[in-house]
């Protein structure tokens, strides 16, 4: 993703202003020149009240040639209404810095397909999954006499269980596409020169199956008439169909119904608004791994948008459950909230319950991933529950810790792991409890690790330390060890 805009267009260094005096920018996302992406937040009185919703707040300047267009088309996206495709929760003009612009306001994705890519591709079944609910999406909107119009592994998400499509690009069938965007092989021939149509996103389509079971998108001359090629490499039924979509002219290409007929001549997409997703549907549960540093390595997030909770005394379980194997993984236990541990005892969670591994992608190896799209905030500490689903035996809280947050690992990532990784985060604390300053130790093998480790490190609180009777600031050092079967965190204070 480009991090630095020109001056005429959106700019990362807007983090922490107002949108529409309704929504803060709470985090650059990316974007592309002269449009931004940010984290925003739809609680409507910003105070630690609130019970913050993550939203995507997409920027673009008023002045740009599709300007006007966009926002057009998103007032029109409003409108939509299906399980596989992205809401959208508000739109308007805003003006920022003297910059005018134009904004839509969509749902948070927890997962997108295109950050997978930067490590592997798709297997078969994995390409399967992620066709269902698109094909449903885009039978949708044509039916509607509508267009998706960008499609493309960057425009597909994963939020909660569902997997969606954005609705950042939707048009009307036979509208001219005017864009400032750079085009790439995934826009079809004829949106440089005339209307688009529903041949349009088959085109697309075709594109998006070569790159997921390739991890690069189709070679393509656009001055030739030639048509793309296909690798040979690529499975059936899919090189077929990808070869169909690939067609320079609209008529010659596939249809949906076609596509879904050689998939499964029993499962053809719904034309009906009200039709729910079929199993296939379900959370495409891209990894983190690889994902992980979709905006975490951009910066931290707010303080408000990952609020801690007070730890109260809580019982603690003796014994993680036993790892799972990596060959056949088994859902993990659900996460309840744990209290913080006393020096040399140890803080834990397990992973969140995920849906059964046959809907989801095989976790990718562990390792330095990409920065790309938008993650989960830390969320509060989880306790784990014992193997037999008995009660834990209770621990002692550390009197020295008042606030503590856990990172938020997917179990996907978690999965990946082999023996035990281990981060080692220094804070400073000041006279009051805050984390002033979190810096990395030891940062062990894995950048995604250690980005979230020093992510929630910056949300603790402790209670303050004293000197001669007198609140005092102090250093503590939090040990985080990942391990496939939870997290534990060893808290030290080495000063006073």
């Amino acid at each position: 993703m480009i991090e630095v805009m020109s001056e005429e267009g959106v700019r990362q260094e807007w983090v922490g202003r107002l949108a529409d005096g309704r929504f803060p920018l709470l985090r650059w996302l990316g974007g592309s020149e002269p449009s931004g992406v940010f984290l925003t937040d739809l609680a409507e009185d910003w105070d630690l009240t609130d019970q913050p919703q993550k939203a995507v707040i997409k920027l673009v300047p008023a002045g740009a040639e599709d300007g006007e267009a966009r926002l057009a088309a998103w007032e029109a996206a409003t409108a939509l209404s299906h399980p596989n495709l992205m809401k959208v929760y508000s739109r308007g003009r805003c003006e920022i810095e003297d910059v005018p612009c134009v904004y839509v306001v969509t749902e948070f994705a927890d997962e997108v397909l295109a950050e997978i890519l930067y490590d592997r591709p798709l297997n078969t079944k994995e390409t399967r999954d992620m066709l269902g609910p698109t094909l449903e999406a885009l039978s949708y909107l044509h039916a509607n006499g509508l267009v998706h119009g960008r499609l493309n592994p960057s425009n597909i998400m994963a939020v909660g269980d569902s997997l969606k499509l954005t609705t950042y690009g939707v048009c009307s069938v036979g509208a001219a596409v005017k864009s400032n965007s750079k085009r790439t092989v995934c826009d079809a021939p004829e949106t440089e020169f005339g209307p688009i149509g529903p041949a349009s996103d088959m085109w697309s389509l075709g594109a998006t199956l070569v790159e997921v079971l390739t991890k690069y998108p189709p070679q393509w001359n656009r001055a030739r008439a030639a048509d793309p090629s296909v690798p040979e490499s690529m499975p059936e039924p899919f090189a077929s169909i990808a070869r169909k979509c690939l067609r320079s002219d609209p008529a010659r290409r596939i249809t949906l119904d076609e596509i879904a007929a050689r998939l499964d001549p029993d499962k053809m997409p719904s034309r009906r608004p009200e039709k729910e997703t079929s199993p296939a549907g379900r959370r495409l549960a891209i990894p983190l791994a690889a994902a992980a540093l979709v905006i975490a390595g951009v910066g931290t997030w707010f303080a408000v948008s990952h609020r801690a909770q007070p730890v109260s005394t809580a019982p603690q379980a003796q014994n993680s459950p036993a790892a799972v194997p990596a060959q056949a993984p088994a859902p993990e236990p659900a996460a309840t909230p744990v209290p913080a541990a006393t020096p040399g005892q140890t803080a834990t969670t397990t992973p969140a319950q995920t849906t059964p591994p046959a809907s989801k992608v095989a976790p990718p190896a562990p390792g330095p991933a990409p920065v790309a799209a938008p993650v989960p905030p830390p969320q509060p500490a989880a306790e784990p529950q014992a193997t037999d689903n008995s009660s834990p035996v209770p621990a002692t809280i550390n009197p020295g810790i008042v606030n503590q947050i856990l990172p938020d690992i997917i179990p996907s990532a978690m999965r990946t792991i082999s023996g035990t990784v281990k981060v080692s985060v220094r804070l400073a604390v000041d006279e009051k409890g805050i984390v002033t300053d979190a810096t990395l130790v030891s940062a062990g093998p894995s950048n995604y690790f250690a980005g979230k480790s020093l992510e929630a490190a910056r949300h603790w609180k402790f209670k303050p330390a004293q000197v001669d009777g007198h609140a005092a600031p102090s250093d503590w050092i939090l040990e985080f060890q990942y391990r496939r079967t939870g997290i534990k965190v060893v808290p030290q204070q080495t000063t006073p």
